[in-house]
Order: C-alpha cells, then structure tokens, then sequence
C-alpha cells in the first residue's frame, strides 16, 4: 500500500518556491510599472502581465499541493497557506489593475498612477529580499526591517490614494463621470495590491515572532 504523505521534511522546497514566488512578484511589478511608465506595445505588455499572473498561480499550486502531501513542514502549515495566498494576491491586485487600464482603454496612465506603481515595486523588492531569511532560524530576525519597510509603503500608497480620490471628485480633475468611476476602480486595485504587500509582511513577522 502506497502512502501519499511524506515523513521527512521538505523545507528547502518550500523556501524554492516562495522565493520563486516573490521573485514573481517583482517581475509583475515591474512589468507593471513600465506599462504605465512608458504606455506603448500596450496589447504585449498587458498579456505579459497576464503570463507572470498564471506563472504565480502555478506556483501558489505548488505550494499548496506540497502542504497537502508533507506530513512534517517547515513553518506551521497556516502560516504557509497564508504567505502564499497573500503573495498570490499581490500579483491578483496588480493584474486587476492592468485588465481595467485596458479593459477601459485609458487615453494614458496619470502621474498618481505612475507613484503608486514606483511603491509597488519597492514593496515587492523588499518582499524578495526578505523572503531567503526564511530559510535559517538565525536569519528569521532580520525579517523585520523588511516588514517595517513594506509597512512604511503601504502607509506611502494610502497617502497617495486619499490624495488621488479627493483630486477626482474635484474641479481641478476635468475628467467626466465616466473617467472618474474607471480611474477610481484603478487606483483601488493599486492600492489593494500594496495592501497585500503588508499581508505578506505581517505573516513574515509573525513567523519571526514564532520561531526565532
């Protein structure tokens, strides 16, 4: 009779993956950023995006297939299952962001669009550093100035979103009804997007809080 669990532990295949994983993040982000910064090849650009989304959906698989199938794992299984749910939603946010520039087919992206995509990408970098200290319980302390750090751009991202918000409902916006209902929807994916960033630093800090 053939058993589907494993008995010996399978942590470097966890940390594989959610290094993997960030290391999406970073790339969607990024991605990302040069869509709205550059604004051309906008058809390649945004199924490139959709690419990277389908790439952290394979690896959020991954990880929860192997949660499933080992019997002793690294870190306490709801806190892998959650570290990878909110890595996934990072790449989620930031893909709901570009359907809808395109879905909406934007003239071209503002300057508030551009500083909240620059924040998702230093979130997502300080993600991908921070991910290798998961591997050593030695290293697992210098996951909280990461965690503040990602911490400090969320914060960054509210200002800029209560900042965006309030110019759209404003004069000095000269947008339609129209355009202001299509840019708020973006604005709240971007800003979901550094949302989940913090979701992510706050299992890392609780997994250090735990275990180091």
């Amino acid at each position: 009779m053939r058993f589907s669990f494993s008995f010996l532990p399978k942590g470097e295949k966890f940390f594989d993956l959610f290094e993997q994983g960030a290391s999406n993040i970073v790339d969607t982000a990024k991605a990302f950023q040069e869509l709205v910064e550059k604004w051309d090849n906008i058809d390649a650009r945004v199924q490139d995006i959709h690419d990277l989304e389908h790439k952290g959906d394979e690896i959020t698989h991954r990880i929860m297939a192997n949660l499933h199938s080992t019997f002793f794992t690294p870190l306490d299984r709801e806190d892998i299952a959650a570290l990878a749910q909110s890595m996934d939603d990072v790449v989620d946010f930031i893909q709901a962001a570009t359907e809808a520039m395109h879905l909406y087919a934007v003239e071209a992206p503002t300057s508030s669009a551009l500083e909240l995509a620059n924040v998702i990408v230093h979130a997502a970098m300080e993600i991908a550093q921070a991910m290798p200290n998961l591997r050593h319980r030695n290293t697992l302390r210098l996951l909280h100035n990461h965690c503040v750090e990602i911490n400090r751009l969320e914060n960054e991202a509210d200002r800029i979103h209560r900042k965006v918000l309030g110019e759209l409902f404003t004069d000095k916006a000269c947008m339609d009804i129209i355009d202001i209902i299509k840019w708020r929807e973006i604005y709240e994916h971007m800003e979901s997007a550094t949302d989940r960033c913090e979701d992510v630093a706050n299992v890392l800090e609780g997994v250090a809080l735990k275990h180091a």
